[in-house]
């Protein structure tokens, strides 16, 4: 079994698979008479396809502790998916990119912690792991793309990869 090592969530960090939305470090500007901040724009819906269409769902994920073990990755060929919890449920989120041969390329397989107060916009064809609530079930609100053609493609490993360096309980 090979080890992935988690690493913090950041912006930067995350570029290549897709958007972090969080306030932290985001720009804002006032609306409704100065009442209330706006995060603008903290990532792009794209949806590709004739009769897709963006929608917004809500979704509760079972809770995954330690060790968390790796065996398949999954894809959206014609849409983003944006996972954003509103219970500041902490969350594992793992990504590859695409590799010679259209399959994800382990080799360059991340695993990144989300704080609760961060969600994950993977871009249209991003590699990633399904949901993974840290230690407490999760409900998260998810925008993606709904629609007639299949866009959901899964990729499942002989080999699996363990999860290491995740907090400790408290």
């Amino acid at each position: 079994m090979k080890t992935l090592p988690v690493e913090p969530l950041t912006k930067e960090a995350f570029a290549p698979f897709g958007d972090v939305i969080e306030i932290e470090g985001s720009s804002w500007f006032h609306i409704n008479n100065g009442t209330t901040e706006r995060y603008h724009r903290l990532g792009d819906v794209q949806i590709e396809g004739s009769d897709g269409k963006p929608v917004i769902s809500l979704a509760r994920g079972d809770a995954f502790d330690t060790p968390i073990e790796i065996c398949m990755l999954e894809r959206h060929p014609l849409g983003s998916q944006a996972w954003i919890p509103f219970n500041r449920t902490p969350f594992v989120v793992v990504v590859a990119p695409n590799g010679i041969d259209d399959r994800p390329d382990t080799s360059r397989m991340r695993a990144f912690y989300a704080e609760g107060n961060q969600g994950v916009n993977y871009h249209l064809g991003t590699w990633h792991h399904p949901l993974m609530s840290f230690r407490t079930r999760g409900e998260f609100i998810v925008v993606d793309r709904a629609g007639s053609a299949p866009n959901c493609d899964e990729v499942f490993f002989e080999e699996r990869w363990l999860v290491a360096g995740l907090p400790d309980k408290n």
